[in-house]
């Protein structure tokens, strides 16, 4: 760039006009700076521009390929996780349902186990009854017993004098062989 203003600038001064100047014209001289400036931008400017550009639709267009893979594979993901959480479902539900069924037939069988103890307990319970009352009937009846030969015994004692009991004594024996 700076070369090419030199080129003028030799120009100019090979063309007799002196040099550099002040040019008072200011419409004349603003079209050929903006012409010039504009000559330069589309020389140097289109190239660095157009690299730009080109570099910037290429960043651009990696950027979408990028988004659209990462898209991709979130789908992917999503699809993969979402199919886990039906199966992690089926199995809550599968597990629930075990569960329920477990609970039931614990119910049943505690029920059956409850039902049982208490008919054991009305056996145990009469059995004892039984086995107390006949206790008590026998109890009763030695003590009955006992009573009946302790007053036999007093009543024997009060009518039967010596002469009475040596009798029975002698009847005792000859009864018995001697």
């Amino acid at each position: 760039m700076i070369d090419s203003l030199l080129i003028l600038a030799t120009e100019a001064h090979g063309a007799g006009e002196g040099g550099f100047g002040l040019d008072l014209n200011l419409l004349e001289t603003n079209l050929i700076n903006l012409a010039i400036l504009v000559g330069l931008l589309v020389f140097y400017g289109g190239k660095v521009l157009g690299n730009i550009l080109t570099e910037r639709r290429s960043q651009i267009a990696e950027a979408i390929q990028e988004a659209e893979e990462r898209q991709r594979k979130a789908a992917e993901a999503l699809a993969t996780e979402q199919e886990k959480l039906t199966q992690a479902q089926a199995e809550a539900e599968r597990i629930r349902q075990a569960a329920k069924e477990r609970a039931a037939n614990l119910s049943a069988e505690i029920a059956e186990k409850s039902r049982q103890d208490v008919e054991r307990l009305r056996e145990t319970a009469a059995s004892d009854l039984s086995s107390e009352q006949e206790r008590v009937i026998a109890q009763l009846k030695k003590q009955i017993a006992q009573m009946a030969v302790e007053k036999a015994e007093t009543q024997l004692k009060a009518r039967i004098d010596d002469g009475i009991q040596e009798r029975l004594i002698d009847r005792s024996i000859a009864q018995l062989g001697g």
